[in-house]
């Protein structure tokens, strides 16, 4: 019994979870926003206890400020914290691209191609949603060629962090055609075995942020955290 009650409240975590972060990262749900643990649980006519390990999932996230005797509120932006994210990512994902240079082969290659494939077809027919997973596919495929499929757990981890900003700044219109062509060149360099130019590449793909952020800051500076010294 206790095994199937286990799983049934996992299986509701999830649900409550995959929603509250779907409202998230798509903006329904704004930074500085406030959720009412109450009002979720209702929603989804379940008690109070799953509403509280998803709510925590998000925070271990940095998607929420969980505050005793607080409301819960979707998480502001912290300059200090974005800096963060993205050395880390800079750095792991330099030494994987460096890493799947000298393993690249020709099953590596095709694996690439196909991931490449299947973005062109997500972009042809305006599926952001599909575009953002397989962006996501993509880098996994990064980290398992490169031998380090533990090191795509922290880029997922850190790339969620920032996700938010990429919807408030450039158009998905705008944006998928340039991630799409980040990629390809990493590809291409990859299957030259050129692992510092996949690197150049993967540096400028990571720093197309730069703009978003400043732009975002100068435009809606409520959504960042101004009380942590940022």
């Amino acid at each position: 019994m206790q095994q199937i009650f286990t799983s049934e409240r996992r299986t509701t975590v999830d649900e409550i979870y995959e929603y509250l972060r779907d409202e998230i990262d798509n903006l329904r749900l704004l930074p500085g926003d406030r959720i009412s643990e109450a009002e979720i649980a209702a929603k989804f006519g379940v008690s109070r206890q799953p509403v509280r390990d998803a709510f925590t999932r998000l925070a271990n996230l940095d998607l929420l400020l969980i505050r005793p005797q607080r409301a819960t509120e979707v998480k502001r932006f912290s300059s200090r914290e974005i800096d963060k994210s993205r050395f880390v990512r800079a750095a792991i994902e330099s030494e994987v691209l460096r890493r799947a240079a000298r393993r690249f082969d020709a099953a590596a290659k095709s694996r690439l191609d196909a991931c490449l494939a299947r973005q062109r077809t997500a972009l042809s027919m305006g599926d952001y949603k599909e575009f953002g997973l397989l962006d996501y596919e993509f880098h996994q495929a990064l980290c398992e060629i490169a031998g380090v499929d533990f090191a795509f757990e922290v880029i997922s981890t850190e790339k969620a962090k920032v996700d938010r900003l990429c919807m408030l700044g450039l158009s998905k219109e705008d944006r998928m055609p340039q991630l799409l062509e980040d990629h390809e060149a990493i590809a291409a360099a990859l299957a030259e075995g050129d692992g510092e130019a996949a690197v150049k590449a993967g540096m400028t793909h990571l720093s197309r942020l730069d703009a978003t952020i400043a732009a975002i800051e100068a435009s809606n500076a409520n959504y960042f955290d101004t009380t942590n010294g940022d």
